[in-house]
This record gives structure tokens, C-alpha cells and sequence, in this order.
């Protein structure tokens, strides 16, 4: 099991852009952080009120934009355009070629988000979008599924062999989870403060481990926590 802290990961700061980078992204480049076997950016953003990411083109990746507070403005080349809030899973594959911008619609409010990125199983497939709202019931002191390779309980599908869990603990939560053989596990604190197999972690620590692990969540303080289970 190992911590990897917030204070480690890259920095991209603009006037209108602060993104902590967990893997290389971008200008930053670390040899030993190039992702977690499928599971290859999580990008942690704050982009001010009114500002955002122009038109910009991907293929052949995953891309799930998970909204933690404010809300973030979705437009792409399928004609697709939402609104994203807190408690919004976007998931866009780029397959074969895609275009889209994000911006932060409010005039007054900032925008944090995270982006996460995963390599797909194959390349070519066609580019696609899925936007699915998972409410505080579903995640509060448990992990609701939110993006898997077969759609269960309703999760947004992701073209790789990975589970994404989001959950919500306060102080009296005390929730376990196992990782099965072959497996390895990435858990990202987005926000607030958890204990993790007597591990302390604050927002924007992580925390990994593989196979034949349990893992114990307790004393949350306003904790959003993702986890991801990827095949070793």
C-alpha cells in the first residue's frame, strides 16, 4: 500500500486555470507517474467564473468529467450540450475522432472538476456520450458505482475492464472494501478528509493498493472519495 500526497502531484496555473495533474499531463512529466495500469489522467481543475477550455480535439481515450462544485459547460461535434453539476457523471468516449469545449457558464461562481481519463480496450471505436446524475442518497457512507465495462447498476459504460466508485463518509461511517486477486486499487480523496487503514488523507491525496488488500474508510469529514479498480 502506498500515499501518494496532493503536495507531489504537477501544477498547470493560469489566470484563469489552477489543475494538479496525479499522472505526467501536459508540461508535466514525472517517468514514474505515467498512470495506473488503464487508468491514465486525473486531472484535479478550478477554472474561474466565465472561462474554460476552447474547442480541442481527442480520440481513442475515455474521458469522465465528474463535477464537485459548480457547474461546467459541455458542447462537442455530436451536437451534445449540457449542463454538468455535482452529482453529474459525464462520460465521453472520443473513439475515432471528437471535438468539444468545457467552460464555466456562471458569471460569479468557480468551477471545480475532475477529469479523468482511460485507455479504451481497443482503438476505433465510435465516439460516443453518456450523462447519468447520481444522487447523494446513492453514495452517503457507501460507494455507489458510477462507470464500469458492463453498464451494472446503471453505471455509465467505460470501453475498459475498470470500476469507478464514488462515495460521500462523515465521522460516522465505517465502510470496507476488498480488493479481489489480480486486481489493484487507486483511491483519490476529491474532498475533505478520511481515514484510510489508519492512514490519514486530506483532498487531492491518494492511496494505492493490489491484490488480497482490505481496505477500511472511517472518520470522514465532508469526504468524497473515488475509488478505481482496475485489472493488474
Amino acid at each position: 500500500m502506498q500515499i501518494r500526497y496532493a503536495k507531489e502531484r504537477g501544477n498547470t496555473r493560469l489566470t484563469w486555470l489552477n489543475s494538479f495533474h496525479t499522472f505526467s499531463f501536459g508540461d508535466y512529466y514525472d517517468a514514474k507517474q505515467m498512470g495506473f495500469g488503464v487508468l491514465r489522467v486525473i486531472n484535479d481543475d478550478r477554472v474561474i467564473a466565465g472561462a474554460g477550455f476552447q474547442t480541442h480535439s481527442h480520440r481513442d481515450m475515455e474521458i469522465i468529467s465528474y463535477v464537485l462544485e459548480g457547474s461546467l459547460q459541455h458542447n462537442d461535434s455530436l451536437n451534445n450540450g449540457s449542463v454538468i453539476v455535482p452529482g453529474d457523471v459525464q462520460r465521453m468516449s472520443a473513439g475515432t475522432g471528437i471535438t468539444h469545449s468545457e467552460f464555466n457558464p456562471s458569471s460569479t461562481e468557480n468551477l471545480h472538476f475532475l477529469q479523468i481519463w482511460v485507455t479504451p480496450d481497443k482503438l476505433g471505436y465510435p465516439p460516443s456520450y453518456e450523462q447519468r446524475y447520481f444522487g447523494t442518497d446513492e453514495k452517503k457512507g457507501k460507494f455507489c458505482l458510477i462507470a464500469s465495462n458492463d453498464v451494472r447498476k446503471n453505471s455509465v459504460l467505460v470501453h475498459q475492464d475498470i470500476s469507478i466508485f464514488a462515495g460521500l463518509f462523515s465521522f460516522d461511517d465505517n465502510v470496507s472494501y476488498t480488493v479481489v486477486a489480480d486486481r489493484q486499487v487507486w483511491v483519490h480523496v476529491a474532498q475533505g478528509t478520511i481515514v484510510i487503514n489508519q492512514q490519514i488523507l486530506h483532498e487531492g491525496d491518494a492511496l494505492t493498493c493490489t491484490h488480497n488488500e482490505i481496505l477500511s474508510f472511517k472518520k470522514g469529514e465532508d469526504a468524497e472519495v473515488l475509488l478505481f479498480d482496475v485489472k493488474i
